[in-house]
């Protein structure tokens, strides 16, 4: 098995788009080869995917003064990523998030997944899309597809699902992500992007000083294993109202949000509409004060969870071969909201023949043109 070191700068940093770059990073155990796969855009955006988990593995965007930075966080070997899987950037599916105690019923018939997450099944289950490698379907300088068969019975769940994955670099600061899947029995299906976001730059340090903005009057309060307890809780004269800029990091101390304790930080759901939308919106928006990069987060999905990186705990050395800490990052992951098979209220999960799954996300990347930070 190769550990090869990338590096927190593994792309190439020429800035007009050329030929597609690929490289393989390492074997699994059976031998499974995972490759990397760099894109490109004319403005000197760059960005690296692996094949295993489809993921995210960096993206260069430039600060206020021109100046470019990976601002994903990620192991820096293959073999970290195997020894002590953490989603960095990853599809997460069949199932994003969480399901009460790893059953559902569907059509009147029960179903069993495997439980990762204490009582629950977090993220597909034990062997969700993140630990699968998938298949590379097209390559082009600035954008590429992937594409990964579920079988039916795959980690409990029903029908067998057909996904793509695809990223592009689209201009304009723009990173577009768009998942896809269909499938031959009716199933349920929630998929979303885990990459762990810093501005600053990965390996610089906290990410708590960002000023963060949520689109959403309410949210979903949690259990003590971070289940919905089925309430949608407006955000007014609460912790989670991010309607105005703030500090990610300004109430997080405070010690008396029972919320906040239960997750270690922020890890809810945000409520942005009760049904898919027609058209993508402003969901999100980042900015960080120090470097002035702006991030901007578009979506259709009815939930966004958001997630300031807590169980980040001094034992992952990044990328840059600096090690990772609670809060040095941000996760934002429009999807529908947890527990949803298991919570009819908060709408419906299934997918039929026929019919095709889509989420599609845009992170846009600009700068705030202000003067630079005080150090």
């Amino acid at each position: 098995m190769s550990g090869l070191v990338l590096g927190a700068l593994a792309l190439a940093t020429a800035g007009a788009v050329g030929a597609q770059e690929r490289a393989v990073v390492g074997t699994l155990p059976d031998g499974t080869k995972v490759e990397s796969i760099t894109l490109r855009d004319a403005s000197g955006m760059q960005a690296q995917l692996w094949t295993l988990g489809a993921a995210l593995h960096a993206l260069q965007a430039p600060d206020r003064d021109g100046k470019f930075a990976d601002v994903v966080l990620a192991d820096a070997t293959l073999d970290a990523t195997l020894a002590k899987p953490q989603y960095f950037g990853t599809v997460v599916g069949r199932f994003a998030n969480r399901i009460a105690k790893g059953t559902f019923t569907l059509d009147g018939k029960s179903y069993t997944i495997p439980t990762n997450d204490g009582p629950n099944t977090l993220h597909g289950g034990t062997r969700g899309f993140d630990k699968v490698v998938w298949d590379v379907v097209e390559a082009r300088p600035d954008r590429a597809t992937l594409r990964y068969v579920s079988p039916d019975g795959d980690q409990g769940y029903p029908g067998k699902l057909t996904v793509t994955a695809s990223y592009a670099l689209e201009g304009d600061g723009k990173l577009a992500i768009e998942y896809r899947a269909t499938t031959d029995a009716p199933t349920i299906v929630n998929l979303s992007n885990h990459a762990y976001w810093n501005l600053s730059g990965e390996g610089s340090g906290t990410a708590m000083d960002h000023e963060l903005t949520i689109a959403a009057d309410a949210y979903t309060p949690v259990d003590e294993t971070l289940i919905p307890t089925g309430e949608i809780t407006p955000v007014a004269g609460t912790v989670f109202d991010f309607r105005t800029p703030k500090p990610i990091g300004r109430d997080l101390r405070t010690g008396s949000e029972p919320q906040l304790l239960r997750g270690r930080g922020y890890d809810h759901n945000w409520v942005v509409s009760r049904t898919i939308a027609k058209a993508p919106r402003e969901v999100a928006r980042v900015h960080d004060p120090r470097s002035g990069r702006v991030l901007t987060l578009t979506s259709a999905q009815p939930g966004l969870q958001f997630y300031s990186g807590n169980f980040l705990d001094g034992t992952t050395v990044g990328k840059s071969g600096r090690v990772y800490r609670q809060g040095d990052a941000f996760v934002l992951e429009p999807q529908l909201f947890p527990d949803t098979p298991n919570q009819p209220a908060f709408g419906s999960a299934r997918l039929v023949p026929g019919k095709q799954y889509v989420n599609r996300m845009v992170y846009r990347f600009t700068t705030d043109q202000g003067a630079r930070a005080t150090p």
